[in-house]
């Protein structure tokens, strides 16, 4: 199987195979082969502006409509370089890469970093050939439901909200328990984050460390209909 059957898979045409090629070449086979196609960077830098401005739209189309601060932190999620490799693995996209020896021996091809990079410079290719119309309706097939099933359980609440006031390093975050009930086998936390002094968001659960997590959570959803 090629680039191409996946792509003929999904109904999705190419006019130069060379430049969609060119999304898989990482650059250490560049410097290990002699190759008329490049490296894949450029490439990169195109389809991570085209992965920006997809999910944004297709969060902004989201009903009920999300909270600009929402958006912003599930985007930020979404196009992430984990994210991106989870979609690699998934649909074996990294079948298609050409590595150097040497990367290839050290796990490169199951790299995030290389992989989720090789997935821009596919996305771009694939725009740059065919166009957004083509290039989103690729998109819908592969990221559609991960739009909307962002992972909640492996979400870190606390540190996008530390990234959310990060900008001010005077202001200062504090997770304060605020009561403890239940037995001592089955406790409930309930436990209050405070901005300077002031409470923006609470949260319960059976562990004072999810608690905290849905604390930052609440204060998160509060932040961003500011």
């Amino acid at each position: 199987m090629s680039i191409f059957d996946f792509l003929d898979s999904y109904d999705i045409p190419y006019s130069d195979k060379s430049l969609i090629s060119q999304a898989f070449v990482h650059s250490s086979y560049v410097n290990e082969h002699k190759t008329t196609l490049g490296n894949n960077e450029r490439l990169e830098f195109m389809g991570d502006a085209v992965l920006q401005v997809y999910s944004a739209e297709r969060l902004f189309k989201i009903d009920p409509p999300l909270p600009e601060g929402l958006m912003s932190i599930r985007r930020s999620n979404l196009v992430s370089e984990k994210a991106l490799a989870a979609i690699v693995r998934e649909y074996g996209l990294n079948q298609f890469l050409l590595l150097g020896v040497g990367e290839e021996k050290t796990g490169g091809r199951d790299r995030d970093s290389i992989i989720a990079d090789m997935f821009e410079a596919f996305i771009g290719a694939v725009y740059l050939d065919q166009g957004q119309e083509t290039v989103y309706r690729l998109l819908d097939d592969l990221m559609a439901e991960h739009i909307r099933q962002i992972d909640e359980s492996t979400f870190d609440y606390k540190t996008k909200l530390q990234e959310y006031i990060q900008s001010d390093s005077r202001r200062s975050i504090v997770y304060e328990t605020i009561s403890v009930e239940g037995p001592s086998n089955n406790p409930e936390f309930e436990v209050a984050v405070k901005i300077d002094g002031l409470t923006y968001g609470t949260g319960k659960a059976s562990s004072k460390k999810q608690a905290q997590k849905n604390a930052a959570k609440d204060a998160l959803k509060k932040l961003a209909q500011l």
